[in-house]
């Protein structure tokens, strides 16, 4: 075969059929990687099943839209009232706790003093009953709805107080007289301020 034979059955035959060689390695090649990424893919399903993820992102929406829209459990009211046996009023602010949804556990006691002085209740704030309402010392006839206030905005105080015993306030009610009040937030470091102020009648 002359060189020119050659040349012309390599353009001819040779050329294309190594072409589709070179095509087919090629084309064969890429399909196996294709293969090994999709056998990769299928272990990777294997060992984290697609069900997992669904279910692990169905739990987790759930909660969020159980977080979202079911509101929190309200604070349980519960009292613990110290009073004198011989004291009347205290049995009507008892009543307007209950009224107003607190539960009240009521002691008792002959020696109320020592209860003040236990709970570091300031002389100058201190009145008829001594109670302790989930942590906070409540001292006289503070009204439930700062009370109820006290716990929502949960304060860095002690407690409240309303001194002595205004006519008025709950569990002193006279007819329709009604004395000025107010309510006093303290601390165990003898700072005193205004937490609420009720004018007279």
């Amino acid at each position: 075969m002359s060189h020119k034979q050659f040349i012309y059955c390599w353009q001819k035959w040779l050329l294309p059929v190594l072409v589709r060689v070179v095509v087919t390695i090629c084309l064969t090649v890429g399909v196996l990687g294709i293969l090994g990424s999709t056998a990769s893919m299928s272990n990777a399903q294997a060992v984290f099943p697609a069900s997992v993820t669904a279910n692990a992102q169905l739990v987790s929406t759930t909660r969020h839209i159980q977080n979202k829209h079911i509101p929190s459990k309200p604070t349980a009211l519960n009292a613990t009232v110290y009073h004198s046996p011989d004291c009347n009023c205290c049995g009507g602010w008892i009543d307007h706790l209950k009224t107003q949804g607190f539960q009240v556990t009521d002691f008792s006691t002959p020696d109320i003093e020592t209860v003040k002085q236990k709970y570091n209740v300031p002389d100058n704030l201190s009145s008829c009953h001594t109670a302790i309402v989930n942590g906070y010392v409540i001292e006289g006839h503070v009204p439930a709805n700062d009370i109820k206030r006290l716990l929502q905005e949960k304060p860095n105080v002690a407690g409240l107080s309303v001194p002595q015993m205004p006519v008025g306030t709950p569990g002193m009610e006279i007819g329709n007289q009604k004395d000025p009040f107010t309510v006093f937030a303290f601390d165990g470091k003898n700072s005193v301020a205004v937490f609420n102020k009720y004018p007279s009648s």
